[in-house]
């Protein structure tokens, strides 16, 4: 599932106002603005004092697509040179069509593309709904495999269920929803752009009194709903929408099962692994929001009043869509990893999970063959709020197929900053303090969007995600001879952390306080600028030898 945080809250929120200089606070250095970034120009000013250029690195954007059109991404992207684009030949013999500048594991060979997928929990009740509801069960007869199967379908079917105070709230958004739709004809009647933010509807002097009563209606309501100051008034009823039909979906799942649309659209056998060359090359697909964002932040284009361009690692974006609007497929998520590994992709953004992984092991070997081939995965610990400690979510470092714990998979949560919401913290990351590595921004952080110049403010782990990758990147272009696991360690070591690690930090909308070790592995939020310090001075590890590297099994 896309990771992006769309707040619906029942009590009035603080609504801050960005001007130009909080654009891009996630830059910003703590000692020199005040701000909890990743001091992002600090670190250009290190980089300026090295004797090398930077290599060529290629980072691969695993999710829901990307916009190849935007002016600030399209110079960026990866291209295949082995493929001659449009002839309809797999001219690399790689299996992939015309993958030029990446591939689409969501996309049917007539064009189609999936857009919205149900939640795995709702694929694994109807898979086994037949099979197990009403029978007599006795797990003492049952292999391994079939008591796994049945203790995991037993748990969606107490899970696959809203809660009365979820059907209330959903009632309450519905009728907001509506409420919004009918002041914005109004609105609209005399407001210029129907594009129009909450900063501009503020300033905006209507004419008639009608419009200034439905101005300062809308006003009340979108920040009782808690609603982003920046997000423009279709994208407001464009989320509203999208969580109206996630929720009501949630309240029919357990009576309708989910529609056949991968065997529709894809027509793959999905339990076979070998059934691998299907998909299409469109990675744009029908809905690039959440994938043009994340990629706008792995490229992190710096600010031209820098006029450090001349510093800025040689990035290549490979794009692989696997990611839709509902839970992911495991089987395109391991594919997806292969591909961009075999592909040259030296980092993978992974801004998605789910709470459910049927065919877990699979994703497991991906991750694996891409420790294998020194390719670090920097993936998004999520945004309910969960202990991870205790509450498990997919993709996993631990795989109970290998059992190891893969150590080339940094798992990033999400920080704010007080100058936004007074808070250090945030009330949605996911959280732990042994299997989330390290805390990055993610809160109002400001990137690319679907359009030719396009660019917008979004909130989740996944901004926190590609932070990082951008600084696992610089790492990776100025010193190529540094591991995976290297850099890995490098961005754990560098965080900044509070003089004093027992020093507590109040959570937005919680009633309780946490330190960062309580938050985090590293108790601490990445610093590009320490980071790329230290990488001065890291001594690399010798190669594997090839005894080594024949202990090395990966599994299919």
């Amino acid at each position: 599932m896309r990771r992006i945080i769309f707040i619906i809250l029942c009590s009035f929120t603080s609504v801050i106002t960005f001007g130009q200089s909080s654009q891009n606070w996630h830059w910003k250095d703590l000692n020199s603005d005040s701000v909890h970034g990743i001091s992002l120009q600090k670190a250009y000013q290190v980089l300026a004092t090295l004797p090398q250029k930077p290599s060529p690195i290629i980072i691969a954007v695993i999710d829901g697509g990307v916009d190849t059109n935007h002016i600030a991404l399209k110079n960026l992207l990866w291209t295949n040179t082995k493929e001659i684009p449009n002839n309809y030949i797999d001219d690399d013999h790689n299996g992939y069509i015309d993958d030029v500048h990446g591939w689409n594991f969501l996309g049917g060979k007539d064009g189609r593309n999936i857009d919205k997928a149900s939640a795995e929990m709702t694929r694994i009740y109807h898979r086994y709904k037949n099979i197990y509801e009403e029978k007599p069960i006795d797990t003492n007869r049952m292999s391994s495999k079939e008591k796994s199967d049945y203790l995991i379908w037993k748990q969606t079917q107490n899970e696959i269920q809203i809660s009365e105070n979820d059907l209330a709230t959903l009632q309450y958004i519905k009728m907001a929803m509506n409420a919004l739709i009918k002041m914005g004809n109004i609105l609209l009647k005399e407001v210029p752009d129907s594009n129009f933010t909450i900063p501009k509807l503020e300033a905006y002097q209507p004419i008639g009194r009608i419009t200034l009563d439905t101005k300062m209606a809308y006003l009340r309501t979108v920040k009782i709903l808690g609603i982003e100051n920046e997000t423009t008034y279709p994208d407001i009823i464009k989320d509203l929408e999208e969580y109206i039909e996630s929720k009501e979906k949630l309240a029919n799942a357990k009576e309708i099962a989910p529609p056949l649309i991968r065997e529709d659209i894809i027509k793959d056998r999905y339990d076979d692994f070998s059934d691998k060359y299907y998909g299409n090359n469109d990675i744009t697909g029908p809905n690039a929001r959440h994938g043009t964002h994340v990629a706008g932040l792995v490229a992190s284009i710096p600010d031209s009043s820098w006029n450090l361009n001349r510093l800025y690692p040689s990035i290549k974006i490979m794009t692989v869509r696997c990611v839709p609007d509902g839970d992911e497929y495991d089987k395109d998520v391991a594919l997806a990893i292969r591909y961009a590994v075999d592909n040259g992709a030296k980092i993978i953004n992974m801004s998605f999970g789910k709470s459910y992984s049927p065919q877990q092991a699979w994703v497991d070997s991906a991750i694996r063959y891409a420790a294998q081939k020194d390719v670090l995965l920097v993936h998004s610990a999520g945004n309910e709020f969960y202990n991870l400690d205790i509450k498990q979510v997919y993709p996993n470092t631990y795989s109970p197929s290998f059992k190891d714990t893969a150590k080339n998979v940094i798992t990033i949560g999400a920080s704010s900053d007080p100058s936004l919401k007074h808070f250090l913290l945030t009330d949605f990351s996911n959280y732990g303090s042994k299997t989330v590595d390290v805390l990055s921004p993610g809160d109002k952080i400001y990137s690319t969007l679907p359009g030719v110049n396009n660019y917008g403010y979004l909130n989740g782990t996944s901004m926190s995600s590609p932070i990082v990758s951008h600084i696992a990147a610089m790492i990776r272009s100025y010193f190529p001879q540094l591991s995976a696991i290297q850099v890995k360690q490098i961005i754990i070591n560098s965080a900044w952390r509070p003089n004093d690690p027992s020093l507590k930090f109040a959570i937005p909308n919680k009633e309780t306080d946490k330190t960062l070790l309580e938050v985090s592995m590293t108790g601490g939020i990445v610093n590009a600028a320490n980071a790329i310090t230290m990488a001065k001075s890291f001594k690399a590890m010798a190669p594997l030898s090839n005894e080594r590297k024949k202990e090395v099994r990966i599994k299919k």
